[in-house]
């Protein structure tokens, strides 16, 4: 130990607490792991994770900017034995969904290493001896015996508090005798005799709806529901004898906990404490149902599709229900705006303010466009003999063509790779977020909005910009004209959207072999026609002084560069949004073509503006994204904006929640009056308020319009500057100073053309359950001729041209790139 003066320093060195996040599997600047030869340092220190990878140097590159001289340099290889084992079948039943930290040493072969980087500020001297000091040795210990960062998130994140509800707690029983016994039971609506659900009520037993992986279902108990009003069942088949069961609340529409749920069973004869769960959960079979989905990955002939691997063929690896947040991903970093300011950043590493760089966004954005587009991840999974990925064996029936390089040595077996595992990515954006935070499914349109959000609040913190915000490519203005039929007099409106959002009408065909319903074809522009069409309102004019008609239409007031269509295939079943797989037909050659037929132009000369709404003239500004899902549903403006306003102008899922609570309230339709004094009673924002949230890197004109809009509560203030990304705080007529209009994003230049660049597709009855898939065209010399590539998870294939013409008909999201 002689070796190195610094040791006094080593010795002073504490072991990760159980609260800190250790970066040992993988470098936070990039997708290097302890896989790879020469295998991540992680600092003693702040426990961050660097690779010495000669020209990244993000070991090095965090060893100048901190001070933390000394790192533990960490490699691994996976034993024989755990190869072996990581082909066999996993067991047939889930006892608990618990995410339970794998002894590593089981697996792997663990070679440390302890460096000091004083006495070697390049590359970091070895002192092999270190390890034997006791001190030393309980640093190391600690290190590597501590939950890893990402293990951390995945707890914390598959960890879903159920609680209970008001119908729960409150649950009226009637008068009821014993059931019949297991097995014996069945369905009062028809023959099933799994997949039952014993109303707590009146022990009315119900079939639930039929559910992934061959669980039948003629949703008997929904209808029970419907038919009574009993809200809570309970799965039998869950019930253990601690008294845990799936219980279901109707009215909530959401699982619930029932904290009786012993006594409430006794009624119908059943003794909890014999019971044996004999039935996956519902969470079980949505954990199985993402792992099993899968978008074909053969040809319409039967034959397997190529691997494809190299730069901008990188895949992700699914992380739990991830798949939603990877599609949308793949196809941002396919834009040249996004990749051009994220690959092209070098300088940022050793420029970035934050200590650790898992909690910056630029640099988790930075990693993700390296890891994707570098082709330095995009390689077979056995490549580095890693832990093998799932593969896909070729038919009998097949005839081989020349193996392409995804084939191994097995001559029929199809490898993929092994994917990048974006964990640091997913902590960090969903940090703070009720639903993005959680392994929970969720809508990849929803993601794609929330990631705009962030990334544009991240660009406004910093002072000066260093480079143009990517996100800008997908605004654009949307023109609302209101006219009055008696006064003739106008109002116009400027609304800031990144989404296009239209409706797709369902017209039903019939039903297919298995008994689906099928729907006649749409066209894509006749969708945007209906959008930007004319229609009749009922409303109060502020000129005429009371109801009357008026038509609104919508036009673009600019066309962004790249246009991204949100098609809303979903109606409501009982009060759940069921997805529809209505066929869109897109226009030839994938393209649309916009004229000046479809562009605003403003107030005209000899229109008259309306004078301003008194009734609303108060109102905040609502989230439009959310008004204009909400009212696509068919509500009502003054019902949504009410909803709106009730869930605190979030999102559309709590408004429609509230909606559906509130239908029967008397003053539902009245229009909103907004407070009698206005914001003129709110108290002026002390000098200590407007820092607050300037250091958070709002300016001061935000903060004090977010002061004034939430009558000066700084905690209402924050959540308004966040729902509010583009409002730049501009003083109102009380301050003085005269509101500048606002630069409306995109281009006025028509005709404007834009081809399909990439869409995203979905399989599942509903956005929040299934499985999202990305295709994207790669071109070849910018032309549009290029071919689609499929990015499924981890795995990326040369897209079967046939398949993608079908598939592009039932997509959820599609992106055009202007030409």
């Amino acid at each position: 130990m002689s070796s190195c003066s610094h040791l006094d320093q080593l010795q002073r060195l504490q072991p990760p607490k159980l609260s800190q996040s250790v970066h040992r599997e993988e470098c936070t600047q990039c997708f290097d792991n302890q896989d790879s030869p020469q295998g991540i340092d992680v600092c003693l220190s702040c426990f961050n994770g660097g690779c010495l990878d000669l020209e990244r140097h993000h070991a090095a590159t965090h060893v100048q900017k901190s001070g933390h001289a000394f790192t533990l340099n960490v490699k691994r290889k996976l034993k024989p034995s755990s190869q072996r084992a990581e082909d066999e079948e996993p067991p047939a039943k889930m006892k608990k969904l618990a995410i339970i930290e794998e002894r590593e040493e089981d697996k792997y072969e663990h070679s440390t290493v302890v460096k000091c980087w004083k006495c070697d500020p390049t590359r970091g001297a070895e002192i092999p001896s270190a390890s034997n000091d006791p001190k030393v040795k309980s640093l190391i210990d600690g290190t590597m015996q501590s939950l890893s960062s990402a293990r951390q998130s995945e707890i914390k994140a598959w960890e879903e508090e159920i609680l209970p509800c008001e119908h729960t707690l409150t649950l009226q029983q009637l008068a009821a005798g014993p059931i019949p016994a297991s097995g014996l039971a069945h369905c009062n609506g028809c023959n099933l005799t799994e997949n039952l659900w014993l109303c707590l009520t009146c022990g009315s037993l119900g079939c639930g709806r039929q559910q992934f992986g061959g669980v039948d279902g003629n949703g008997h108990g929904l209808k029970h529901f419907e038919e009574t009003a009993h809200p809570v069942s309970v799965k039998l088949g869950t019930i253990t004898p601690e008294g845990n069961a799936d219980i279901y609340c109707y009215q909530c529409n959401d699982p619930k906990l029932d904290p009786e749920l012993a006594s409430h069973l006794a009624t119908f004869g059943i003794n909890v404490q014999t019971q044996q769960k004999t039935e996956k959960s519902m969470t079980e079979l949505q954990i199985e149902q993402n792992l099993n989905y899968d978008f074909s990955l053969t040809s319409e002939d039967g034959k397997a599709l190529e691997p494809l691997f190299g730069p901008g063929l990188t895949g992700l690896k699914n992380l739990g229900n991830s798949c939603y947040m990877a599609s949308v991903l793949q196809t941002i970093f396919s834009l040249s705006p996004f990749q051009q300011r994220y690959l092209s950043n070098p300088g940022h590493a050793s420029a970035c303010p934050e200590p650790l760089p898992a909690d910056c966004l630029e640099c988790q954005m930075i990693k993700i466009a390296d890891g994707l587009l570098s082709g330095r991840y995009s390689h077979p999974a056995n490549y580095h003999n890693h832990t093998p990925t799932p593969s896909y064996t070729l038919s009998e029936t097949e005839s081989e063509p020349a193996r392409p390089p995804g084939l191994d040595n097995n001559d029929r077996t199809v490898v993929f790779q092994e994917g990048i595992k974006p964990s640091s990515f997913k902590s960090l954006i969903g940090k703070g977020h009720e639903e993005f935070s959680t392994m929970r499914q969720q809508d990849s349109e929803e993601f794609f909005t929330y990631l705009l959000q962030v990334l544009r609040r991240a660009e406004r913190a910093r002072a000066p910009a260093s480079a143009p915000d990517p996100t800008r490519i997908f605004s654009y203005g949307m023109e609302q004209r209101l006219q009055c039929t008696q006064c003739k007099k106008v109002r116009y409106r400027i609304d800031e959207m990144d989404v296009i959002s239209v409706s797709v009408p369902a017209k039903e065909k019939g039903k297919d072999e298995n008994g689906k319903l099928t729907y006649e074809d749409v066209q894509l522009w006749n969708c945007l026609e209906a959008l930007l069409g004319i229609e009749a309102l009922e409303y109060s004019c502020p000129e005429c002084g009371g109801k009357v008609n008026v038509f609104k239409q919508t036009k673009f007031a600019s066309f962004p560069q790249i246009l991204v269509v949100h098609a809303k295939k979903f109606q409501l079943v009982n009060w759940v949004p069921a997805k529809l797989n209505i066929p869109l037909l897109l226009p030839q050659n994938d393209t649309l073509t916009f004229t000046e037929a479809q562009l605003g132009k403003g107030l005209q000369p000899g229109e008259e503006e309306l004078p301003e709404d008194k009734s609303t003239s108060s109102l905040p500004e609502f989230n439009q994204v959310a008004l204009s899902q909400l009212e696509g549903m068919g509500f009502s403006t003054v019902r949504c904006q009410k909803a709106l306003l009730a869930t605190g102008n979030s999102d559309a899922e709590a408004a429609m929640e509230w909606l559906f609570a509130h239908m029967e309230d008397p003053d539902i339709d009245a229009p909103i009056q907004p407070p009698s004094t206005g914001n003129a009673g709110a108290p002026e924002a002390s000098p200590e308020q407007i820092s607050m949230l300037s250091d958070m890197g709002f300016t001061p004109s935000q903060a004090r319009k977010a002061l004034r809009e939430t009558g000066g509560n700084p905690e209402r203030a924050v959540e308004w500057l966040f729902s509010h990304p583009d409002d730049m705080g501009d003083e109102d007529s009380s301050g003085g100073k005269e509101k500048e209009k606002k630069e409306v994003p995109g281009t006025k230049d028509v005709p404007v053309s834009y081809r399909l660049k990439a869409f995203i597709s979905h399989k599942g009855p509903s956005v929040h359950s299934g499985h999202y898939v990305a295709h994207i065209r790669k071109d070849a010399g910018g032309e549009g001729k290029g071919e689609w590539v499929l990015f499924n998870d981890e795995k990326v294939v040369r897209a079967d041209e046939e398949s993608v013409n079908e598939l592009k008909k039932l997509a959820y999201l599609y992106v055009f790139e202007r030409v």
